[in-house]
């Protein structure tokens, strides 16, 4: 039982924040890519995410009979939202300046497609959810 206390909320290693530049085009006073901060959700959290973007829908042919469906786009943007931390896509300002209401509605408006594809790899790796392709390169060399 001596190794039962490494999982003791106090032993475990923290998911740390990730600076990442999700755009070219953002750039600092020294007209460098500003990093934006991406932090980790716990399971619950997510599981919470995917709930308000799953609703039920019938079943074609069968009376009364429902199935779950989830929006995958819709819970990646509000996972992607909910997991920045700078810049704060809360901000009224920042959203009035895009004329959108919402941080996920924001996110949308202010990457390109491009970006906003490449952010959500971002998001979902530091959620655990990918391994990175280096990782699995090196993995394979050993």
């Amino acid at each position: 039982m001596s190794n039962f206390s490494a999982f003791l909320s106090q032993n475990a290693v923290k998911v740390e924040n990730v600076k990442y530049a999700a755009s070219k085009r953002f750039l600092d006073e020294n007209k460098k890519p500003m990093e934006w901060e991406i932090c980790g959700i716990t399971s619950t959290e997510d599981e919470a995410l995917r709930k308000a973007c799953t609703k039920k829908v019938p079943v074609p042919g069968k009376r009364n009979q429902f199935v779950p469906e989830t929006d995958y786009n819709a819970y990646l943007g509000k996972l992607a939202a909910r997991c920045t931390v700078f810049p704060n896509l809360n901000e009224a300002e920042l959203q009035n300046s895009y004329g959108v209401m919402g941080a996920d509605a924001l996110l949308k408006t202010m990457l390109t497609p491009g970006e906003y594809a490449d952010y959500l790899a971002k998001v979902q790796e530091v959620n655990g959810f990918e391994v990175p392709m280096e990782d699995l390169v090196e993995e394979a060399k050993n």
